[in-house]
């Protein structure tokens, strides 16, 4: 084999040898950093796994709150207002926003018992967010004649404003809000 065959040869192996190595140290990275999210019902299921960072969310539980000791230990339950349920243990300093019948998000690793240890506590922003994970949990259905909130909309939606900037519907999305307003303002 003559010389620059060789080395163009070499070149080229060095090349994809060097492009596997990054490609598999960029996958490799990528699958430690991911944190899935588990709802209520699969965490309570046996499908979350275990000893894995991962994010979890649903309503906290109410009368479930519980501090342990003097410290910043607390424990709760997060369910989905359907039957499915699991207990919370977090240390640290709980969001302002926390609170019994609350949505909210931890982040952390589930034990073998079934107990998820949280190492972040994230609760909704204010009364009308409603994190998109868990959107679709709500609380029980009102008893009949019962508005089913403060505005009457359903949780998780922001309140219609007038009528006539407004889209039909009982919430609108941000995006319908500012397209509404720039409608509004060209008129």
């Amino acid at each position: 084999m003559n010389r620059t065959r060789r080395n163009r040869l070499l070149a080229v192996g060095f090349l994809v040898v060097g492009t596997a190595a990054t490609v598999g140290l960029v996958l490799t990275a990528l699958n430690e950093n991911i944190n899935l999210f588990y709802p209520p019902d699969q965490v309570a299921g046996g499908e979350a796994p275990e000893g894995t960072r991962i994010r979890a969310g649903g309503m906290v539980e109410e009368g479930s709150v519980k501090r342990i000791g003097e410290g910043l230990t607390v424990e709760f339950v997060l369910t989905d207002y359907r039957g499915a349920s699991f207990p919370v243990r977090y240390t640290g300093i709980l969001p302002d926003l926390f609170r019994e019948g609350q949505g909210i998000l931890v982040q952390g690793e589930l034990q073998d018992d079934g107990l998820f240890l949280a190492q972040e506590v994230l609760a909704k922003h204010d009364e009308t967010y409603m994190p998109p994970e868990i959107a679709h949990l709500q609380k029980p259905p009102a008893p009949s004649g019962a508005p089913a909130g403060e505005s009457g909309a359903p949780a998780g939606t922001v309140p219609s404003g007038p009528a006539s900037l407004i889209p039909e519907g009982a919430g609108a999305t941000v995006g319908e809000l500012r397209e509404a307003a720039r409608q509004g303002a060209g008129r």
